[in-house]
């Protein structure tokens, strides 16, 4: 069992860095809205805001490219109020079916909010565990996953009083809650052994390791499982019989939201994946980290471009030691398939 009874009192910090990230992203969703203009300066202020502010607790590389002059919040805001056309790459970009997008196919949205899965929450995650380790560090890393002491496995509202947010979001979804090795509950029973051990106090330092180890490899691996389930429905939408402009659309919002959780993940310590990996990655999904995006080339050109989705989820099959069952599995949202 785990005890909650301090968690909040414990991961005050880690409650308001994830709810400065609900507020930027929800400020930056609103130019998916045709005709509505998001201000610049109001998301560069949300970036900065808050005690702490997510740009003190993210890391230095991912932060910069977000903000400052044509910095992807800058970028998303000359986007907003416009119209995107897949390979049209004059002007600013637009909305596009659902979404908003820049005039290279990117969402900024997405790679902003789930860039910061990996550049905020994962790097802040990994500070507390490399710093002291004291009963209150296993509040502090679950709150910062996105989860809380019910570990819900879900984030249906309806069913659960205090549903998972962010990344716990996508580690419940790619986990079968029958599958007692899964994602999530691999994640839940780190954090019970780490507060355990914590508690117990410095004699059991290597259990306290062994728990911080098992959860961000864990982690780290729910992050790319997502990414995997991602390339797998943009191949899916993709390669069918004259998708719609909707369909196209949600494909290569897929995709951005793919480029997030891999992106945010480069510079940051104590991760299985390498930059070089990443870097690898980022290149077969038309964004590089270096040069201009060509995200709409998956819309324009699907028969020369979506084998690069397919080795995406090979590469990181490879690198993670998944097996064939879990490639598999990843292909679905659980929470939405059992109902919980």
């Amino acid at each position: 069992m785990y005890d909650g009874s301090s968690f909040e009192a414990n991961a005050t910090t880690e409650l308001n860095v994830r709810e400065q990230l609900r507020l930027i992203t929800a400020e930056a969703f609103k130019g998916r809205t045709p005709g509505t203009v998001v201000d610049y300066a109001t998301l560069t202020g949300l970036l900065n805001a808050g005690s702490p502010s997510l740009k003190a607790v993210g890391s230095t590389y991912y932060l910069t490219k977000m903000d400052g002059v044509n910095g992807w919040l800058d970028e998303l805001a000359k986007a907003s109020g416009g119209t995107f056309t897949p390979g049209v790459t004059t002007g600013n970009g637009g909305t596009y079916g659902a979404y908003l997008f820049d005039e290279n196919g990117l969402e900024l949205e997405q790679v902003m909010e789930k860039g910061m899965f990996g550049a905020v929450l994962y790097k802040h995650a990994v500070d507390v565990m490399n710093g002291p380790i004291t009963p209150a560090t296993s509040d502090k890393v679950l709150a910062i996953f996105g989860s809380n002491p019910s570990f819900p496995n879900s984030n249906n509202a309806s069913k659960h009083p205090k549903p998972d947010v962010q990344i716990a979001v996508y580690a419940a979804r790619r986990t079968d809650s029958s599958d007692v090795n899964g994602l999530y509950f691999q994640i839940k029973r780190g954090l019970i052994k780490l507060q355990a051990a914590a508690k117990a106090g410095s004699e059991y330092e290597k259990e306290q390791q062994e728990a911080i180890q098992q959860i961000k490899l864990n982690w780290e691996k729910a992050n790319a499982a997502t990414i995997i389930n991602y390339c797998f429905s943009s191949i899916s939408t993709l390669s069918g019989a004259s998708p719609t402009d909707a369909q196209k659309a949600s494909a290569i919002h897929a995709i951005a939201e793919g480029i997030g959780f891999i992106h945010g993940f480069r510079t940051v310590s104590s991760k299985k994946i390498t930059d070089a990996q990443i870097d690898e990655v980022l290149t077969l999904l038309n964004a590089p980290a270096t040069n201009t995006p060509t995200v709409y080339k998956f819309v324009t050109e699907p028969v020369a471009e979506l084998p690069k989705l397919q080795q995406v989820i090979d590469l990181l099959k490879n690198i993670y030691g998944f097996s064939s069952a879990e490639i598999e599995s990843f292909k679905n949202n659980w929470v939405s398939l059992q109902g919980r």
